[in-house]
């Protein structure tokens, strides 16, 4: 697929940027790459309703399926981003992202006839890899297509595909399940006998190959705060942009680890939520995964638009960190919620605290990585967003489900204990992220105006 950069073409012969394209196909883009983003969603997060059968099959412990949800698609999601993230910021960010779609579905399809641990293993990094493509250029191409005081709110409902996937797959999950409770072996056309859980992956994995054309219906923009002049290159080189970060290097440590922690809390969560009702409550499977799914998508979906509207009211009102202080009160409002919802006795009591906490949990996302496009200059934004999902990604993902499991393997040691592990992890995060954020106030006014200088000097 051609990754060449179309918006060279647009460029005005003045040193004039062109007005931002019609509203109406801005939000067209911003649908579109949502839908993509839940598509990313339910693959990555399918696996966490499948946990017990895949448990049984596989013979593996929860520390090691916290790595199969986990580590296996972070460290490569992780490690790829930032090249990808640079590759963003000079070439078609339409056809990385087409590119990416087309082999995450593939990778989660091929984990639906994955006969071994280390074959899922090696899908899941697949799945990492190709989804590493999506949100830097995302990230980049929704900051052209609209202006600064709407930004947050566009990046937050494009971050709704968050919630959204994650809630579809659990409600997918929980019918497919129902669908196939009982049975031992499920005939598949070409393929033959698979398990129940792996007709999960093929059923989720394969529709996303042909969701891949959709990017063949959004244009490249003009990449916006670059020098208009004919020939320019939007490239520039990595040490320049690892010399701009070092020059902010508080506000990249603040923003960056506060985040990362309050994503290692939600993924932490969502990766166990379904074994602690099913371990705790006697909840069943199909049960869990139709009712959480309701709250994901509902109060998930809400949180994370309801974060960027707060940062763009706030941003109205004259406070430059305003995105920052939108993550502060997220990051308190989750910490009693995660200490309540896996201590009260009743199962029913528990769902309904999780859905305030997916509200809450959810609130930063989208203003997270519009605090980083803001902060930073035109050519230099897709590799700071892929910074920024590299450091939350790989603590988030990566940390998250592992340390939820081997908390109850090594130091309860009881898989009955899981919610313990579940509140630890989500209240010690909670005050942590909530600690760097207010330090962090600070340093990103200072990032703000340091950008001014910068664009003055490079004007």
């Amino acid at each position: 697929m051609d990754t060449r950069d179309t918006s060279a073409q647009a460029k005005p012969e003045l040193n004039e940027e062109p007005p931002y394209p019609p509203i109406g196909y801005a939000w067209y883009v911003v649908g579109v790459l949502m839908i993509l983003y839940v598509l990313s969603f339910i693959d990555r997060q399918i696996m966490s309703l499948i946990v017990e059968p895949m448990k049984r099959d596989l013979e593996v412990s929860d520390t090691l399926m916290g790595l199969l949800m986990g580590t296996s698609f972070a460290i490569f999601y992780t490690l790829f981003g930032m090249p990808l993230g640079r590759l963003a910021d000079s070439r078609s960010r339409r056809g990385i992202i087409a590119a990416g779609v087309f082999l995450w579905s593939l990778m989660t399809a091929f984990c639906g006839i994955a006969r071994n641990y280390a074959q899922l293993f090696a899908y899941r990094v697949g799945v990492g890899i190709g989804e590493a493509a999506l949100s830097p250029a995302a990230y980049s191409l929704i900051t052209d297509y609209f202006p600064r005081n709407r930004l947050a709110t566009a990046i937050s409902v494009y971050g709704m595909g968050i919630y959204l996937g994650s809630g579809l797959a659990y409600l997918l999950g929980g019918y497919v399940i129902q669908f196939v409770y009982g049975a031992d072996m499920i005939d598949v056309p070409i393929l033959g006998a698979v398990r129940p859980w792996q007709t999960v992956f093929l059923i989720v994995g394969i529709p996303g190959i042909f969701f891949s054309l959709l990017m063949l219906t959004v244009r490249e923009p003009f990449r916006r705060g670059l020098k208009a002049r004919a020939g320019a290159s939007s490239s520039v080189p990595l040490k320049a942009v690892l010399d701009y970060i070092h020059a902010n290097k508080a506000t990249f440590f603040c923003h960056n680890m506060s985040f990362a922690l309050l994503a290692m809390a939600g993924y932490g969560s969502i990766s166990w939520i379904p074994a602690f009702f099913i371990r705790t409550h006697g909840w069943e499977a199909a049960d869990v995964g139709k009712t959480y799914g309701a709250i994901m998508m509902v109060f998930g979906s809400t949180g994370i638009v309801f974060g960027g509207y707060l940062a763009d009211r706030l941003a109205a009102k004259g406070h430059i960190d305003s995105k920052m202080r939108a993550g502060v009160v997220a990051a308190l409002a989750s910490v009693p919620l995660s200490l309540a919802y896996p201590l009260v006795p009743d199962g029913r009591l528990a769902m309904v605290l999780l859905a305030p906490l997916a509200f809450a949990v959810a609130m930063p996302f989208g203003a997270a990585p519009a605090a980083m496009q803001e902060v930073m200059p035109a050519n230099m934004r897709g590799q700071a967003g892929a910074l920024y999902l590299f450091v939350v990604n790989l603590i988030g993902i990566g940390l998250g489900a592992p340390t939820v499991g081997a908390l109850t393997d090594f130091v309860f040691k009881d898989e009955s204990m899981v919610r313990y592990s579940l509140c630890i992890v989500g209240t010690a995060c909670g005050i942590v992220a909530a600690g760097l954020l207010i330090l962090g106030l600070a340093p990103f006014r200072r990032s703000m105006l340091h950008l001014e200088e910068w664009h003055t000097n490079n004007a």
